[in-house]
């Protein structure tokens, strides 16, 4: 059995407490598995681990790596939104996001005292996940963070937050266009590191940043 040792963090206030949250589309039945996950847990040790396209198997992460899991699958997909924490976290809200044609779209998100994060998957229209974000955006407090699988090209044109994300391509399209799909935008929020990591087994690269509340100064300045 996996073992994690995590610092255990108690989110009061906007105390500057910098939090290590990691993002990764796992590929739903045909990526990642549940042991690479674990390990990327286990060897990076984020306060957060967001996952877009999240099977059923995922659910034994508690197993393995003890901490806490909730999973809000897309209507009717066989995979979803996920997240796991080494500490326990109040319960995430689900918001309904502007449809596509073909799937319809969730967004995850977690309220902390400090700032909210969410967790998306975004659709390929790029008109379309463009809006998706703006409908979230008025769902979220003055502090929060937007991080996932955008499925955007190019800047996501939205007011008020900024992208902190890794600048590293994330995706490669049919294994010819480097692409990068997956996003952090930040509203109130300083970035203090950001990375894109291995990919595995997904054809994704998971990325990682490292965020805390902005002081009204740096607000200001940013």
């Amino acid at each position: 059995m996996l073992l994690l040792c995590a610092v255990q963090h108690r989110f009061k206030g906007f105390d500057p407490v910098v939090l290590k949250i990691i993002s990764w589309n796992l590929l739903r039945l045909t990526g990642a598995s549940l042991a690479d996950v674990a390990r990327l847990a286990v060897r990076e040790r984020p306060d957060l681990l967001l996952m877009q396209e999240a099977t059923d198997e995922m659910s034994s992460l508690p197993a393995l790596l003890g901490g806490h899991y909730t999973r809000a699958p897309l209507p009717g997909r066989i995979h979803g939104l996920a997240m796991w924490s080494p500490s326990k976290l109040p319960e995430p809200r689900v918001v309904d996001l502007p449809p596509g044609a073909l799937v319809a779209r969730i967004c995850q998100i977690v309220d902390l005292p400090a700032f909210s994060i969410a967790n998306v998957h975004l659709s390929h229209g790029q008109l379309l996940n463009r809006r998706q974000l703006r409908h979230l955006a008025a769902h979220l407090p003055e502090r929060a963070a937007v991080l996932g699988d955008y499925n955007l090209l190019g800047p996501a044109l939205l007011p008020g937050f900024r992208d902190v994300g890794p600048r590293a391509p994330t995706h490669i399209c049919a294994d010819l266009v480097p692409l990068r799909l997956d996003r952090c935008y930040v509203r109130g929020l300083a970035c203090a590191q950001a990375q894109a990591l291995d990919r595995s087994n997904s054809d994704h690269r998971p990325i990682m940043v490292r965020l805390n509340a902005m002081s009204v100064t740096e607000k200001m300045a940013a």
